[in-house]
């Protein structure tokens, strides 16, 4: 992604230094791509730093963690008052906090910028989220502006917020894709596993599937996924891939961010668990022909229509990522509470149109939701999305049964209509759950006819309740 980022700039016509710790890699950047714009190649980080123009803007692109501090004390030993190191890989949102006050102190501004696109986004247009100082902004803006993504003439870019807002918005963002990318296997697995379509005939219901409501970057490269054909064996290229689903660790980030803040993330959560269960293999393959199924039926003793299963898979995608989107907003406005960082969920919306992995159509439609409502509780509130849901949830409700009685792990599915049911409810298993609080530790209830009051049962006494 840096060498891409770096031509990206030069196609643009900005002068870019670039230096990579291995000096080879640097002199391949030229070869290949030299002729493509004007570029200063350097093989030390201080002949780098000399290059650029005050004050400096040096983009570092490193695997998070130490080697990312390393490199950061390293410009900033090499800079001088008011430059500008801006970090552009996945870093741990509360490591951008720490790391924007230690150069302030040395007199650095210091900018986490979450970019999302993959190599192909960072060369032809990314979505950009930086935080930081809001005078870094300020002298970044036009130079991100020019490489960001565009969609209807706005760039896929904006100030998030201060410090550490940049990457908590991206790592929110990439939880998002790990359920965006869990709910359409789910669906591929039912489709395929469920109703016994093939995926070249897979490959025509994904293809239509991107023209309506689900039109995303992740169903139309599903389609060319399921397309290909592995040429030594002959067989669809997904059955010779293994299937463990690796992960790099931002999914994480964002469950143990959204436990911490105390906010229910169980569509990106059993998607991070999905992933995690599936690279058990020695578990999964001491499981298989050992552990009971129970009685299951077939596709075809159920009865199913298939034409009509397929259209309910698809409602049933959309309405679990219309879930996942609205649970990954929650935890974007908590954190953002939590930090003071006052970001604008319409923002988000607007920048993530274009470039980033998640990039859909309906997000035009979450654009719209905030214009409308810019203090909407959750997005599943919106009338838009309370009318979609509206012609969704029976759909959903017999999927669920269908790969229940099939024997089909969906997890993300699943959980993702019981939030839907949860948040609806007019009353939850809470009461017993505080009723066994108060038993075993004294820790109180409250009533809903005496609001504001807490209450303690006396359960090993006379079991009189008085007041705590």
């Amino acid at each position: 992604m840096g060498s891409n980022l770096a031509r990206n700039f030069a196609h643009k016509g900005h002068t870019v230094a670039v230096f990579n710790r291995s000096p080879e890699k640097t002199r391949a950047l030229m070869t290949a791509h030299g002729d493509e714009g004007t570029f200063i190649p350097s093989e030390t980080i201080e002949d780098f730093v000399a290059s650029l123009e005050r004050p400096r803007k040096a983009i570092i692109m490193v695997q998070a963690g130490p080697a990312t501090d390393a490199v950061i004390n390293q410009l900033a030993d090499a800079m001088e008052d008011g430059d500008i190191i801006i970090d552009g890989g996945n870093a741990l949102y509360t490591d951008t906090v720490r790391r924007e006050k230690e150069m302030a102190e040395r007199n650095r501004h210091f900018v986490g910028a979450g970019i999302s696109g993959g190599e192909e986004g960072a060369l032809n247009g990314p979505s950009i989220m930086p935080g930081g100082p809001k005078e870094s902004w300020e002298t970044l803006g036009p130079l991100l502006e020019s490489i960001a993504a565009n969609v209807d003439g706005t760039p896929c870019v904006t100030h998030i917020g201060p410090d550490g807002a940049g990457h908590f918005v991206k790592m929110v963002h990439n939880g998002i894709e790990y359920a965006d990318m869990q709910v359409i296997g789910e669906a591929y697995q039912l489709l395929r596993y469920g109703a016994g379509i093939e995926p070249a005939e897979l490959v025509d219901v994904f293809t239509t599937w991107n023209k309506g409501d689900l039109d995303s970057y992740l169903i139309e490269i599903t389609a060319e996924v399921l397309a290909q054909v592995d040429a030594e064996t002959g067989k669809p290229l997904l059955d010779v891939i293994v299937d463990a689903a690796g992960q790099k660790g931002t999914g994480r980030w964002t469950v143990k961010a959204a436990l911490d803040l105390g906010i229910p993330v169980t569509a990106i959560g059993e998607a991070v668990f999905a992933r995690a269960l599936s690279s058990s293999l020695d578990q999964r393959e001491a499981a298989q022909g050992v552990l009971p199924a129970g009685d299951l039926a077939t596709f075809e003793s159920l009865g199913i229509d298939r034409e009509q299963f397929v259209e309910d898979v698809r409602r049933a995608l959309y309405a679990s990522k219309l879930v996942a989107y609205a649970q990954g907003f929650d935890e974007i406005k908590a954190g953002s509470d939590e930090n003071n960082w006052d970001v604008d969920p319409r923002d988000l919306a607007t920048i993530w149109r274009g470039g980033c992995i998640i990039r859909a159509k309906f997000l035009n439609r979450i654009v719209e939701a905030y214009d409308n409502d810019p203090a909407l509780p959750s997005l599943l509130l919106d009338p838009y999305f309370k009318g979609e849901l509206e012609g969704l949830i029976d759909s959903w409700r017999r999927v669920i049964i269908v790969a229940t009685q099939l024997g089909l792990p969906v997890p993300v599915f699943a959980s993702s209509l019981s939030y839907y049911d949860s948040l609806r409810a007019e009353r939850l298993p809470a009461a017993l759950i505080q009723g066994q609080r108060d038993f075993f530790g004294a820790h109180t209830y409250g009533r809903v006819d005496k609001p504001g009051g807490m209450f303690h049962t006396l359960w090993s006494g006379d079991r009189t309740e008085i007041p705590s």
